[in-house]
This record gives C-alpha cells, sequence and structure tokens, in this order.
C-alpha cells in the first residue's frame, strides 16, 4: 500500500493509515506502517513524549520468562526488532542483562516462567555473592541472555524518529474526539477536538488507558480494561555496593515470586540508585487521577521485601529515593487486545490495548502486527515468528468477563 503522506492511496485519502496514540505501541505502529511505503499520520492527544500514560520513565524491563507460553515468541521477535531499530537509528535504547527468576518451589507460575524463558537453575551466592538471601527450598533459575533494560522515553523518541525518517506525519496536542465511517465511502474518518477531519483508508488505535472511553464513544462497546496509578521506585544501595548492581558488572533483572510479585532492573538510569517494584496499583480514572493513591502501601511492602532478601545491598530507611507516576491498562486476564474493531468498522480499524502493565518490551512486535493487520488484513509476520494471536481477541470477553483467565 505505497503511497505519498500527503495524497493517501491513488489520491483518495488523505493517509493510508492513521494512528492514534504516540506511546510505544502507536509509535512501533506508525514506523512499521511507514517503513512499509504507506502514508501515515500519527497523532497524540497530549504532548509527545509526555509523563500521563503508560509509556513514560527512565526504564522498562525486558524479559523471556513469562507463565503463559503465548508470550515467550512474542518477546524474542520485538527482542529481533529492537535490534534492527537501534541499528537503523544509530543508537542503543536496551541494554542487555541476565533474568533471574526465585521464589517457592511450588509456586506453578514461577516454574512455567522458568520452562518457558529457558532459565537454567544456579547458586546465586556463587553468583552474586552475599547479595540475596534465599529460603531454603526456593527456585533460583538465570536465563542468561533473557533479561535486559530498555530506556523508556528514549525508545518511543527513537521510533518517532525513524517514522518520520520514513514520511511519517507526527502532530501532538491533538485530541481524537471521533472515528466516522459513512455509509458508501470507503476508509474512515478521524475526527478531533479542534474539529480537524482526516480522512484514512485504515486507522489503529493505541490510545493506552483512554482506550474504553474512545471505543465506547464510536463503536458502543464496552471493553473491560481498567486504568490502574502506579508508583515506579527506586533505592538507595548500600555505601560500597553500588558497582555490585550495575547492569555493567552483570547484576540481573529479576522477579520475585513471593508472598508478593517483586521485580527489579539492575543499576543503570540513577548512579548509586536500584529499581525495585511491586506489581501493585490502585484503579483511576485517567482523566481524574489521585496521583498519591497506593504510595505509601506499596513501599511498605518492597521495603519489606528488601529487608527480607537484600538488608546488606539496599537502603530502606526513609523509603525510595524516587518515585515516578505511571498507567497501566489492565484487562482481566492480564492478556493484551490485539484485534479487529469490527462492527460498521469491519477491518478498517485495528485496536492495541489493554497492555496491563507488561506490553512495553513488545512494542516493535505489536507495532509491526498491527500494521500489517492494518495494510494486509493479516499478520504474517506474527505467523511466522510463532505468535499465536488468538489469545488476544476482543470476543474473549463475551459472555466470559475473566477471558482468558479461565482458560489457565
Amino acid at each position: 500500500m505505497a503511497a505519498d503522506a500527503a495524497n493517501g492511496v491513488n489520491g483518495r485519502f488523505n493517509f493510508d493509515v492513521i494512528v492514534l496514540g504516540a506511546g510505544i505501541m502507536g509509535s512501533c505502529a506508525a514506523h512499521a506502517a511507514a517503513s512499509r511505503g504507506a502514508g501515515v499520520l500519527l497523532l497524540e492527544r497530549f504532548n509527545l513524549l509526555h509523563h500521563l500514560g503508560s509509556s513514560n520513565g527512565e526504564s522498562r524491563t525486558i524479559r523471556d520468562a513469562y507463565t503463559k507460553p503465548h508470550y515467550p515468541p512474542m518477546v524474542r521477535l520485538a527482542r529481533r526488532l529492537w535490534s534492527v531499530a537501534q541499528a537503523d537509528a544509530g543508537y542503543r535504547v536496551l541494554t542487555p542483562s541476565p533474568n533471574l527468576c526465585i521464589g517457592p518451589r511450588s509456586n506453578a507460575p514461577l516454574l512455567a516462567a522458568v520452562r518457558n524463558g529457558g532459565a537454567a537453575e544456579v547458586d546465586v551466592d556463587e553468583r552474586w555473592e552475599g547479595v540475596f538471601h534465599i529460603p531454603e527450598g526456593w527456585v533460583t533459575a538465570v536465563s542468561e541472555l533473557g533479561g535486559g533494560v530498555l530506556n523508556a522515553t528514549k525508545a518511543v523518541a527513537m521510533f518517532q524518529t525513524l517514522a518520520i525518517k520514513k514520511g511519517a506525519v507526527v502532530r501532538d496536542n491533538t485530541e481524537v474526539v471521533g472515528i466516522i465511517k459513512k455509509e458508501g465511502e470507503d476508509g474512515i474518518r478521524v475526527v478531533t477536538s479542534k474539529g480537524e477531519e482526516f480522512h484514512g483508508a485504515k486507522c489503529i488505535v493505541t490510545v493506552g488507558a483512554w482506550a474504553s472511553k474512545l471505543v465506547k464513544s464510536v463503536a458502543v462497546l464496552e471493553l473491560p480494561i481498567q486504568p490502574v496509578h502506579k508508583t515506579t521506585m527506586y533505592w538507595k544501595i548500600k555505601p560500597g555496593h553500588e558497582h555490585e548492581l550495575t547492569a555493567e558488572a552483570g547484576f540481573p533483572t529479576f522477579s520475585s515470586y513471593g508472598d508478593s510479585f517483586v521485580y527489579s532492573t539492575p543499576s543503570l538510569e540513577f548512579p548509586g540508585l536500584i529499581k525495585i517494584n511491586s506489581d501493585s496499583g490502585s484503579p483511576c480514572d485517567p482523566d481524574s487521577r489521585d496521583w498519591g493513591s497506593g504510595v505509601a502501601n506499596a513501599a511498605e511492602r518492597v521495603a519489606r521485601w528488601i529487608q527480607e532478601f537484600m538488608p546488606g545491598h539496599v537502603e530502606t530507611a526513609g523509603g525510595p529515593v524516587i518515585r515516578q507516576s505511571c498507567m497501566c491498562a489492565m484487562t482481566p486476564d492480564k492478556d493484551f487486545i490485539i484485534d479487529f474493531l469490527g462492527g460498521e468498522f469491519g477491518q478498517d480499524v485495528v485496536l492495541g490495548a489493554g497492555f496491563s502493565c507488561h506490553g512495553f518490551k513488545m512494542g516493535p512486535a505489536v507495532g509491526t502486527i498491527l500494521a500489517e493487520m492494518a495494510i494486509d488484513g493479516e499478520a504474517r509476520t506474527a505467523v511466522e515468528a510463532g505468535v499465536e494471536l488468538q489469545h488476544f481477541k476482543i470476543n474473549r470477553f463475551e459472555g466470559n468477563p475473566a477471558g482468558n483467565t479461565s482458560q489457565d
């Protein structure tokens, strides 16, 4: 579907593909579509690289260790696409690291993650002497090439820049209030709050925590997506141990499957600090967030974990040194929604939503899948990479509010 960005297909449309939302998913989708020669318009409601959604911040983890087997193939595809994009950009946004999983041997999700990630059990005292206090009988398994740290905001900017280099048009501070399918007219029309109207052959919707509101307003469809406010926390490393916990020294990303799920990345973005977080958050309305909800409880939970598992290396007195806000769009089963919107829109509108606080790492893969669905009506790259998309259908919630959870 090659076309000039100003004229679209045979001059019938303004653009071949209009992408709504310039977070990691939308920026990757715009880049993937523009790389195919499509005329692309990428619209962002807020400033580019804003801190109001799910794609902002200093870092995200990339890991192969997943409890559900349908994610590792997508992570591996994304890892290849991260490498291609970095080579094209001429700079790096991904710092590789090992990935460590720890937890009780009776914990089924942990054992599944170890198996799906191809991790091998190791003696953590030999590998990272004195860092972790691991309870007797716990599993400690490492995937040597299965981890890594992504510079989040830099990564989004990279894909936006690459999309522009491929001819995409990017506009921020442009809120979309309508997606219209006119009778007897091909394609769709996107309407903004300023009264502007863009005619496109296809539309990709990647508006994060605002997906439910937008889809309900344009398609009268209720998506079971709950926005959740989360807090990212950085803790002070105790003096003398700063280098031990760095990515440069080979310290891993890790996940702890105990009473609370706790995860971390090696010290990288803030020297002398390490990011350690819990998998918790507070439901919110993306347009009226209480920026302080749940922060104290999350910090206390992580502090207790640090005191039990890393007491000699990380300081908890005074709480985390840095706290950053983030918002996730959660589905009931924590699986993504990647599907055609259907109804009157048929295959003209493709939806990517509900990435449930673990989608960033797979951004390039998701973006490619969304672009191929919009342009070709199918995602051939996903099929070739062994990515199974049936888990991400909208209709899995019809008569079944739990979605895939009931099948796990």
